[in-house]
Order: structure tokens, then sequence, then C-alpha cells
């Protein structure tokens, strides 16, 4: 990556963390006076660190980030661009994706479950007072430790409200071919249709996270992905009391933020965290049975 294949500047390369389509996330060391400063950088996969598209989203991601000061957000340092080569420096959390997590550690996540709920949420809350929608909330953007710690990651599609979504004039159908911001499995049915988007698309997002916490799987399932978007848009909501040990009172708030009309959502991660802390998460007797499934590939 640079002259020496474990450095990038002053920044030694010391274990990739994970690895996706377009980036990769490894843990560094950094020397800064007599102290070495251990945190993450975010690098562009070598197929994409000469496209401006990608390396414009990363950009953005620390624009955003930058901007953000709460202990439920990943802390983002700075975007740099060392030997043509662009990356973000962000904290290092040692934690897996809540959509690992589900998996692999389905008891501990029910045990944490009321507490990742109420964290998760006072992200999405931080985000939103300082002016962003994330655009992108699905269980594989918050990482989770085994104490409990929840932190929301991945700026790179946060928009100021009032954005429209990514799939504007692809309906009806979606035959458009260009890439597709999001992941349909979660996204708003405004965010589809390519209407301005708001707090509340966040919230609907959440909602799917919310859901498939509870279930082991996500809302909506289909064999194409223009059958999952149609599904967002005008499905009924699933009855989650009835794949969930999760209360009639923690179910009718997921279904009214999966609510396919804004107006119908809570208006505000405050409004739903009000709900949230005044109900209880599991009904009596019931063991979340859900989380042992496998919640499937996300689209």
């Amino acid at each position: 990556m640079s002259n020496q294949r474990d450095f990038l500047g002053s920044f030694q390369l010391v274990r990739l963390i994970r690895s996706g389509t377009t980036t990769q996330v490894w843990e560094a060391l950094r020397q800064d006076g007599r102290e070495r400063e251990r945190l993450a950088i975010k690098v562009l996969n070598r197929e994409c660190r000469n496209d401006k598209t990608e390396i414009g989203y990363l950009h953005h991601e620390a624009n955003v980030g930058i901007t953000l000061d709460h202990p439920n957000i990943i802390k983002i340092y700075g975007f740099h661009n060392l030997y043509k080569l662009p990356f973000l420096s962000m904290q290092l959390f040692n934690a897996r994706n809540l959509k690992i997590e589900m998996r692999e550690r389905p008891k501990e996540i029910a045990i944490n479950l009321p507490g990742i709920i109420r964290k998760a949420a006072e992200g999405i809350r931080h985000l939103h007072e300082k002016g962003w929608i994330h655009c992108d909330i699905k269980p594989d953007n918050f990482l989770a430790d085994e104490q409990g710690s929840v932190k929301l990651i991945d700026f790179s599609i946060a928009e100021k409200p009032g954005k429209k979504g990514g799939l504007a004039g692809l309906l009806p159908g979606f035959k458009n071919k260009k890439k597709i911001r999001g992941t349909r499995s979660y996204m708003a049915p405004e965010q589809i249709k390519g209407k301005a988007m708001d707090e509340r698309s966040d919230i609907y997002s959440f909602g799917c996270v919310l859901f498939e916490l509870l279930a082991g799987r996500s809302p909506y399932s289909a064999t194409n992905p223009n059958e999952l978007l149609n599904k967002h848009i005008s499905a009924p909501v699933p009855n989650l009391l009835s794949v969930s040990g999760a209360t009639r009172d923690l179910c009718d708030l997921v279904s009214k933020m999966m609510s396919k009309k804004p107006q119908d959502r809570p208006q505000t991660i405050t409004d739903f965290l009000f709900e949230f802390s005044n109900m209880a998460v599991f009904r009596a007797g019931k063991r979340p049975v859900g989380l042992v499934r496998d919640s499937g590939a996300e689209q």
C-alpha cells in the first residue's frame, strides 16, 4: 500500500478488521510525538482507488463524521490522501456488527437487547440533531461489543433532510441499472420512490432493524430485488407478535415505525425513545427464540 507494505505514511497497518465491496478497515498505529495512537483506517479497495465517485463517498463520510461526537457513534478523525490512496482515520472499536452478532451470539444479544436498542437509537438521535439523516440504517451499520456498547457507523451516503431518495426515476419496475445506494431490505418507501427523505426515513429503516433483532429475520423476503422493493412500498407490515417473544406494545411500536406513510410513524427518534422507555421488550415467560434463526443475507 506504500513503499513498505505494512505502512501508509505514518500509519502502521496492524491487521485487517473487515473487508467490504468497496473498502477495507484496518487496525493501525500512528506515532504522535512520543505517543503511539491505536486507531482504525478505512481505505478503498484496489479496484476503487481511482473511482471518483467512491472517493467522493469516502470524503463525504469524513465531512459528516467530523461533525459528530457521541458515545454511540464511531468517531471520524479525518480524510487523508497518501500515495494517491484516499482513506479515513477513525476510532478503533473492537466489535462486530449486529448482523454477525445476531447469528453467532443470539443469547447474549437477547440479554442486552433493551440497552442495544436504546443506545442505537441515541446514536441516530445525535446524527439527526446535527442535521443529517443516515439513509442506510441496518444491522451491519451498528457495531456492538460483549459489554453492550453500541456505535453507529458508515456515513458515506448520509444526507441533509429533504434530499430525494436514491431510486429517483426508477419506478415503475426499477429497470434502471444505475447503482443503488442503500440497502433494499431496510429502505423506506419514500427512499425507493425518489421522494424527499427526512428523519422519519431513518425511523422506518430502524423499525426494520428492530423487527430483525426480535424475529431473527428481516421483515420482507423476495425472489428478486424488484419484488422486495415493491413489498416495502405496498405490502402489509408483517405481524411481529406472531414470530417473536416481544411484547404487544413493542410490536405495535415497530409496526408504527414501519408505516408506509411518514406521517404515521413516530415523528422523531426522541418520540420513539419516550415510548420505548415505558415498555418491556419481551413478554413474560417468552424466550426471544427468533434470534437463534439464521437472519439471512440482506439485499
